[in-house]
C-alpha cells in the first residue's frame, strides 16, 4: 500500500486527510455536487478503503476541511505517498474540477499550487489535466 503505516486506523486517518483535500477542491467553486462526492467516493475505494468506513472517512474529512484554512495540512499525507498515488489524487483532482465541464480561476490556481506542493512537474500536470478534460468532453 502506499502509506507506510499497516494499520487499517492509521491508513484511514491518512486518507481523511487526502479526503479533505479532495472536498476542498469540489468546494472551491462553492459548489459542491453529488457527481463531486461520487468522484471522491471512487477515489477512495480506489485506495482499497472499506466500503462501510466510507461515510465516516468523508464526514471527518469534511469538518477537517470546514476547520481548516490552509491546504499544507492536507498535501502533507499525499506527499508520502508513491508517486503514481499522487498522480491517482492528482487525477481525481481534476475530475472533481471539470465534472462541471470548466475550470475557474480558483480552481486551477489551486491545482497550480499543489503541482509545488506534491512536487509534480508542470508538464505531468498539464498531461493530466489535459487528458481528464478531453475525458469530460467525450
Amino acid at each position: 500500500m502506499f502509506f507506510k503505516k499497516s494499520n487499517t486506523n492509521n491508513k484511514n486517518e491518512d486518507l481523511t486527510k487526502v479526503c479533505a483535500l479532495l472536498i476542498h477542491a469540489a468546494k472551491i467553486d462553492e459548489s459542491y455536487t453529488s457527481k463531486e462526492e461520487e468522484i471522491i467516493k471512487k477515489t477512495l475505494l480506489s485506495f482499497k478503503v472499506n466500503y462501510n468506513d466510507l461515510d465516516e472517512i468523508i464526514l471527518k474529512a469534511k469538518k477537517i476541511e470546514e476547520n481548516s484554512n490552509q491546504i499544507l495540512s492536507f498535501t502533507k499525507e499525499v506527499k508520502n505517498m508513491t508517486e503514481q498515488d499522487k498522480i491517482t489524487i492528482v487525477e481525481s483532482l481534476w475530475k472533481i474540477i471539470y465534472s462541471n465541464n470548466q475550470a475557474d480561476i480558483y480552481e486551477t490556481n489551486l491545482m497550480r499550487r499543489l503541482g509545488g506542493l506534491l512536487y509534480i512537474d508542470s508538464k505531468t500536470m498539464g498531461d493530466i489535466k489535459e487528458r481528464i478534460k478531453i475525458n469530460f468532453k467525450k
